[in-house]
């Protein structure tokens, strides 16, 4: 399958095809009974879309998302295709802003809560633990340094917000937005589903220092939808260069985040224009975390920036 396009897309519209939304990353589609999703190659930091696009990286997100998919089909996902050849006949003549970049997916109702696991003490946690001694307002052990392991897996979810900041809430707080049962499901199966991907991604070289998951309701049921353990939804570490007492480097869009901090900039729109090297060097920490997870190669006509 072709994973990957010579061209960066930055917005996709298709005329003919309703839009029903545009995200920070995803524009999704209504096929009738089934929804397309297409990954842009825009990245956001802070909350705010950054004016350059990441070359490849729309791809790389579809492309592991489906790995993904399939990999952890013990928990019933929204995948219905990635491969342009399934397709239906009215996005054939869009071949060249889809392939490589979209999938086919099952219509569920998103739940309103981001179902964030941690494993290891970094971003918001760690700054919510120097503040609080807790995560969440679930207690965690005094004494533990940035990164550190955390003595054991951590359910945290927090608000979704299409625009500005998620919040952390508290467990009680899950359990009275979902109800208990939907909170319950959500919760066991974020844990699992961490602690699988983490455990294979160490085998690959990659520590999961934490994630975030969706699931929606069809016909009753909780499935998984969205994006899982990408760059953009995970913190991925190089396992072979990870020190605990220091914020390692990383696979995802850390990097960005890293250089950005540098800067003269109050973290509200509009976002700085990014350098060349910064572009370059992001869309090559997607693309390995790509090759090291799904185990094959990247296309190389998306390694360099245009």
């Amino acid at each position: 399958m072709k994973r990957g396009l010579t061209m960066e897309i930055v917005s996709c519209d298709l005329p003919g095809i309703p839009k029903l939304r545009s995200g920070k990353v995803r524009e999704i589609f209504d096929l009738g009974d089934r929804l397309l999703f297409v990954a842009t190659d825009r990245i956001s930091a802070f909350d705010c879309i950054m004016p350059d696009p990441i070359p490849g990286k729309g791809a790389v997100l579809t492309g592991l998302s489906a790995f993904w998919f399939r990999r952890l089909d013990f928990v019933e996902n929204h995948l219905l295709s990635e491969r342009f050849e399934d397709f239906p006949e009215s996005l054939h003549p869009f071949r060249e802003q889809l392939e490589g970049r979209s999938m086919i997916v099952k219509k569920a109702a998103p739940l309103t809560v981001e179902c964030v696991v941690r494993g290891f003490l970094a971003g918001s946690g760690w700054k919510e633990y120097v503040a609080t001694g807790s995560i969440s307002g679930q207690p965690v052990p005094q004494g533990l340094r940035q990164a550190e392991a955390l003595p054991h897996t951590m359910f945290t979810p927090s608000t979704k917000a299409d625009s500005g900041h998620d919040q952390n809430i508290t467990w009680d707080d899950c359990r009275r937005i979902l109800g208990d049962a939907i909170a319950e499901q959500a919760r066991g199966l974020s844990i699992r589903l961490y602690e699988a991907g983490r455990d294979y991604a160490r085998e690959r070289g990659i520590i999961v220092a934490d994630t975030k998951f969706e699931f929606g309701l069809l016909d009753g049921r909780l499935i998984l939808i969205d994006e899982v353990l990408t760059p953009d939804s995970s913190r991925f570490w190089p396992a072979d260069r990870y020190e605990p007492g220091s914020n390692p480097p990383s696979f995802d869009k850390q990097f960005l985040r890293d250089y950005l901090e540098l800067l003269d900039w109050n973290k509200t729109p509009p976002a700085p224009r990014l350098p060349p090297e910064v572009i370059g060097q992001t869309s090559r920490k997607y693309r390995e975390a790509f090759e090291r997870l799904a185990c094959e190669p990247f296309p190389s006509e998306n390694a360099q920036p245009g």
